[in-house]
């Protein structure tokens, strides 16, 4: 039996409707856990719970306020939240010199300081279950690139923050996971929000990394780095 049992808890998904969002979120909904649909564009949303009659919440995290219009809904319909899974996110490509100064503050608003935000206001209700929180960082945090810097800095920030919420947050028995995926096929990079991506080795299976993300959440693991999404041979 895992450590955390999913069947039955109530775990929200931010960017539940992206291209690992949505994966991560079927296979919660194959856990039996009751999945919140979170995210900017309802139609979208509701596209990615088809399948389920999991609660749909229209939210922006470059909004502070995002966490709080996520715990109103969820309280409101189940009365506790047992995990968030913040899977959205931006990316951009190019030169520092070449990127604009609002795509910079873009990457930064979107990918470190609204999952921060998010996690503020989640937190005292993931304290009262004993819940967890897992952001999605990147390998890059890890390896950083040319042409990649702000992203790249970007995600090094929040796996930053997820590291150091891992041990601020654990007197709440709170677990946050930081996990920090390969290239994925998620369709990310096609949708850049300035320049164009380097070749790319193909990525992995967007599906095997989601349920990779969901065994670290029922083991309890505080980190998934990227060799641990790769299968040994």
């Amino acid at each position: 039996m895992p450590d955390r049992d999913l069947n039955g808890a109530v775990v929200a998904v931010v960017g539940a409707a992206g291209g690992l969002g949505a994966p991560i979120a079927a296979v919660l909904v194959s856990r039996g856990a009751q999945v919140v649909f979170a995210g900017l564009h309802r139609a979208s949303l509701e596209r990615a719970a088809a399948t389920s009659d999991g609660l749909i919440v229209e939210l922006d995290v470059r909004d502070p306020r995002a966490g709080d219009v996520l715990v109103d809904a969820v309280m409101a319909r189940y009365g506790r939240l047992d995990g968030v899974v913040d899977a959205a996110g931006v990316v951009a490509f190019g030169p520092l010199t070449d990127t604009p100064d609002d795509v910079i503050e873009e990457l930064f608003l979107t990918n470190v300081l609204g999952p921060m935000w998010l996690a503020k206001r989640v937190a005292p209700r993931l304290a009262e279950s004993r819940g967890f929180l897992l952001m999605i960082s990147a390998v890059l945090a890890e390896q950083p690139l040319p042409g990649m810097a702000a992203y790249g800095a970007s995600k090094a920030a929040l796996s930053s923050a997820a590291r150091s919420l891992a041990r601020e947050l654990r007197r709440q028995r709170i677990t946050v996971i930081d996990a920090r995926p390969p290239h994925t096929e998620t369709g990310l990079a096609s949708r850049a929000i300035h320049g164009s991506p380097p070749h790319l080795p193909v990525g992995l299976d967007p599906e095997l990394v989601a349920e990779r993300i969901v065994r670290a959440i029922e083991g309890g693991e505080s980190e998934v780095s990227s060799d641990q999404f790769i299968e040994p041979a």
